[in-house]
């Protein structure tokens, strides 16, 4: 079967089956939004699964398997929701955080304007603290590509920050 056929069988599948599923999980979950966001996945890995779950009769019909798979979505995130609840009750909520500084909101909007590769190895070398031949593992680049990246990306915070600092400085000379 072409890929095109199988797309359309899953087409044909999702259209006569996905709203029995809905309602099934929808009673089981009580959540109209949680059942929705469960049946989603569970179609979504019977795509993943389609050539398999439509041509091989041993495991039945695809629709109870989506069925059981979204059932199963569900239980485990409802478990995830009861064990969170518990850690809660147990340790209270997390103290909150304060917000970021200006000066980490100026960097965080520097970094946004500089090219991804040189913003990733500043990231890593600065932020994270890892070493030019860490970086360069971990971003599966040549040490002196890192070194240059580092360079460039330190050349261009510097002349954004430059800028940012300068229209800055303008906004309270004209009391903005």
């Amino acid at each position: 079967m072409s890929s095109e056929q199988d797309e359309s069988s899953f087409d044909e599948f999702y259209r006569t089956t996905s709203r029995r599923v809905m309602h099934h999980v929808y009673a089981m979950t009580g959540d109209r939004t949680e059942a929705q966001d469960c049946v989603q996945e569970a179609y979504a890995r019977a795509w993943q699964r389609w050539g398999q779950l439509h041509r091989d009769d041993r495991d039945g019909d695809p629709e109870a398997w989506v069925r059981t798979v979204a059932r199963r979505i569900a239980v485990s995130r409802w478990r995830r929701t009861r064990t969170a609840a518990r850690h809660l009750l147990v340790h209270g909520r997390e103290q909150s955080v304060p917000p970021p500084s200006e000066d980490h909101q100026v960097l965080v909007n520097a970094l946004r304007q500089i090219p991804a590769a040189q913003r990733h190895a500043v990231v890593l070398h600065h932020l994270v603290g890892l070493s030019v031949e860490e970086v360069a593992r971990e971003t599966g680049a040549p040490t002196g590509t890192v070194k240059a990246r580092l360079s460039r990306g330190r050349t261009a915070l510097a002349a954004v920050i430059g800028s940012l600092d300068a229209q800055t400085e303008k906004g309270l000379r004209h009391g903005h």
